[in-house]
């Protein structure tokens, strides 16, 4: 076991966890961050690294890869490790001294307060399923995208009718794709400004419609819909969303009350574990929105929360004009 004992250990380095382990080490706590992914960033680095988004302050609009470069950059300036490939298997509490031990697939370490940020936990897409049994190339088949310039003239059909299948669907067709997007309802499940892009685009909406078939067909492919019309496309990209599930941290020694996926957090974000908080889109409470800013207000709470109890005396927030 590391000897070091943490004031605050961050689980998850995603948008959250990565802006609380930067407040936390500009008010001079002993913290770090630890994921279980290779790389910082969570979702927004595994799923969409090149996916822009618009609603963060500050930014007119920042790819997601950048947004999470800066967060890291901002980190970094106090010193605050990011131990990456680092998956905690258990928290246990210990009773002589309130501190948790935190066990990870490397090692453990203790620590005076956990904030929990792991988002909506392991993720996996939803697969793709077509009204009849289908065989193909299943390498032309994709549910996610690294690098989007490989399409430029090329034909893709998108499956999916959320803010992830509209803004695939313009992503592509920016860099040259002819783009296809196919959904089972006229409506869409996204975003008013996102579908009034899409219906000004180029890309060829066919609702409501579903995949009946896919064959392979010279070098692509071949997906017969459910009004029998045919479309030849060289990739599919299937944009369903994803599973998500957080049964790796309900194996947890410590009792942290859930709502479904998410922990139940009172109105400081502590879990019903005292010293575990919870913040970002892994937070349960009244009125959660699921927006990243939300996640950058709950991290300064929870820190400035957690220095009230176990650092007596100290300011109940800090503002960075005062502290550089």
């Amino acid at each position: 076991m590391t000897e070091n004992i943490y004031d605050i250990t961050i689980i998850g380095a995603g948008p959250s966890g990565l802006f609380a382990g930067f407040y936390a080490g500009m008010r001079k706590n002993k913290v770090q961050i630890l994921d279980s992914l290779e790389t910082a960033g969570g979702q927004l680095t595994a799923l969409y690294p090149e996916k822009t988004i618009h609603d963060v302050p500050g930014y007119f609009a920042v790819k997601a890869e950048d947004l999470v470069a800066d967060l890291v950059k901002q980190t970094a300036q106090f010193g605050v490790p990011i131990r990456l490939s680092e998956k905690v298997v258990d928290i246990t509490k210990q009773a002589e001294t309130g501190f948790y031990e935190v066990k990870t697939s490397k090692t453990s370490y203790l620590t005076k307060a956990v904030v929990i940020a792991t988002g909506n936990g392991s993720f996996a897409p939803k697969m793709l399923k077509t009204d009849e049994p289908s065989v193909f190339d299943e390498a032309k088949l994709r549910y996610n995208v690294a690098e989007k310039d490989q399409f430029n003239g090329k034909h893709i059909a998108i499956a999916g009718g959320g803010d992830s299948a509209i803004d695939m669907a313009l992503m592509l067709e920016h860099v040259g794709a002819s783009v296809s997007l196919i959904h089972r309802r006229n409506e869409f499940r996204a975003h008013e400004s996102s579908v009034d892009k899409l219906h000004a685009s180029k890309v060829d909406v066919l609702t409501p419609m579903t995949i009946r078939n896919i064959s392979d067909h010279n070098d692509g492919l071949m997906l017969t819909l459910s009004n029998d019309h045919q479309l030849e496309v060289d990739t599919i990209i299937v944009q369903h969303g994803f599973l998500s599930n957080n049964k790796d941290i309900r194996a947890w020694s410590v009792n942290l009350t859930m709502n479904r996926q998410h922990f139940l957090v009172d109105k400081h974000y502590q879990t019903s574990s005292e010293n575990i908080y919870a913040i970002g889109d892994t937070a349960s409470y009244e009125g959660k929105l699921g927006l990243i800013v939300e996640g950058f207000k709950e991290g300064p709470h929870a820190v400035n929360q957690i220095m009230e109890k176990i650092q007596s005396g100290q300011l109940k927030h800090a503002h960075s004009t005062s502290m550089f």
